[in-house]
């Protein structure tokens, strides 16, 4: 009986840790906050930032104040890693503070709340460095928040009477909504950014408030989307003034929404007229003392509706299948001498402006005499700042001479690309030629170094066939009907061992 029970707990012991193996396959979400340097010029920002990795971005707490300095717009990194075919991904927002003025400043501990997690940061002291150029203006405060109506007056009512109402008059404002393109004609698969602004004088602070906006947002969103475009939103979830001139006038602009939006045909980007609601006030026209001497209202305000034209790009045999934007490239190898039968490593790197997401490693020739090629391993940082979207994407390959001599990359590694700038096709193309020295290998020499984070020394034993997607899940569902029937079992036969006691 004893090794019954025995047999019996060790078996529901392994499935507890096999549950548990199947259950760390899915990494959990994770979270960090990143400081920028502490000792800076004044004309440079400080900056702080949160990474996320692990779970998408769905909501995360203000970013916080800091004593001597100004919040001066964020940015959004993307960082995507594919490695043997297994992706993730990194977000990073970045909040940039401007300082007023030269000297020493405490950034105090704080915490943020990123996705439900909390995230703290032991603060820092900084120092800030005079420098000839100026420090950025002050912006103006946001518009302060309506006042409350007075109460009643109650027992002065009674003896005095009531007093008469006041009449209330509604004064022009300069305020209006616009959204604005950053180019009024575009290509196949060219970015264009749209920015959604709520215009506003000085002035008119005292008599406008925003309503309910976080409400009002997701339909205005909704609206503006394209079906027939790729889409790149912008990270902003608070709404600063930025002093701005426009028709020799000063405006606070709020920017309420961003994106990019990359077309994926020739079809026009089609923006609606769009309308958010705000709270304006009445002004009394004869003020009295004590009171407030405003009356809320409502007021709606609406864009003018835009089309922009999109051109289809010029004849090439390619033309599907060419990446549209601003790009230059960049390689990298990781060695100065080569050997025939030696692994190196060799890097082409895209970067600039455009929709990295959609573009694709250089197509390799077959066959490749003398040369085994492995990878890629695609690696992408997209970064969303000052109205542009662009980065870097690298493909990373692994490359084994098998004979001596000059290996030409630019036979092997070019990208043909459409510049939307200039209209015209280019191709970028590998410079590096390196020069292999040893002697004629035969067939597969490839040894993986066992310092490579991409290719371990399993490499050359691991299985290579195919397993289905949910082979975790799977697992996991039989290991928790073997544990439920296993705990079904332990309880039926405590039951019984307490009935059999005398």
């Amino acid at each position: 009986m004893v090794s019954r029970w025995v047999a019996l707990w060790g078996a529901f012991f392994w499935i507890l840790l096999l549950g548990a193996g199947v259950q760390a396959q899915t990494p959990a979400p994770r979270a960090r906050i990143i400081l920028g340097k502490a000792d800076f010029p004044i004309n440079e920002y400080y900056t702080i930032s949160f990474s996320l990795s692990g779970a998408p971005l769905e909501r995360y707490s203000a970013f916080p104040d800091l004593e001597g300095f100004k919040k001066s717009g964020k940015s959004s990194t993307t960082t995507t890693r594919i490695v043997n075919g297994q992706s993730s991904s990194e977000l990073t927002i970045t909040q940039r503070y401007a300082a007023y003025d030269e000297g020493e400043f405490v950034v105090k501990p704080f915490t943020m709340t990123v996705n439900g997690l909390t995230v703290r940061s032991v603060g820092a002291t900084l120092t800030v460095k005079p420098q000839p150029a100026a420090a950025s203006a002050t912006a103006p405060a946001p518009a302060p928040a309506p006042a409350q109506e007075p109460a009643g007056i109650g027992l002065l009512d009674q003896l005095f009477g009531k007093p008469k109402p006041q009449e209330y008059v509604e004064p022009k404002d300069n305020a209006f909504l616009a959204l604005v393109p950053d180019k009024t004609t575009i290509f196949t698969g060219e970015g264009v950014h749209i920015g959604l602004y709520f215009y506003l004088t000085p002035t008119d602070q005292g008599l406008l408030a925003f309503h309910n906006f976080a409400g009002q947002l997701p339909g205005i969103v909704r609206q503006l989307r394209q079906p027939a475009a790729w889409e790149e939103p912008f990270d902003e979830q608070e709404i600063y003034p930025e002093t701005v001139v426009a028709g020799g006038k000063t405006y606070l602009r709020y920017r309420l929404y961003e994106a990019e939006f990359y077309p994926l045909n020739a079809q026009p980007l089609v923006f609606p007229e769009v309308a958010l609601q705000m709270v304006k006030y009445r002004i009394a026209k004869k003020p009295e003392a004590g009171l407030d001497n405003r009356l809320a209202g409502y007021k709606t305000y609406r864009t003018t509706a835009r089309t922009i034209p999109v051109r289809v790009l010029p004849p090439h045999p390619l033309r599907d299948q060419v990446p549209v934007g601003n790009y230059q490239l960049r390689e990298a190898i990781d060695r100065t001498a080569f050997r025939t039968g030696q692994a190196f490593t060799y890097s082409f790197v895209v970067e600039g402006e455009g929709n990295l997401t959609t573009l694709n490693a250089p197509q390799l020739p077959q066959p490749r005499p003398g040369l085994e090629i492995y990878g890629p391993d695609v690696q992408q940082e997209l970064t969303r700042q000052g109205g542009r979207v662009g980065g870097s994407k690298r493909f990373r390959y692994r490359l084994v001479p098998t004979k001596p001599g000059l290996v030409s990359l630019d036979s092997l590694f070019s990208l043909i690309i459409f510049n939307p700038t200039t209209a015209r096709y280019d191709t970028l193309r590998a410079e590096i030629a390196p020069q292999v020295q040893g002697q004629m290998q035969a067939g597969a020499t490839f040894h993986a170094r066992p310092d490579d984070p991409f290719y371990q020394q399993v490499l050359t034993s691991a299985d290579n066939s195919l397993q289905p997607v949910d082979a975790y899940a799977s697992v996991r569902r039989y290991a928790n009907i073997i544990l439920g029937a296993l705990l079904t079992l332990a309880g039926i036969g405590w039951w019984r061992g307490r009935r059999a006691e005398p």
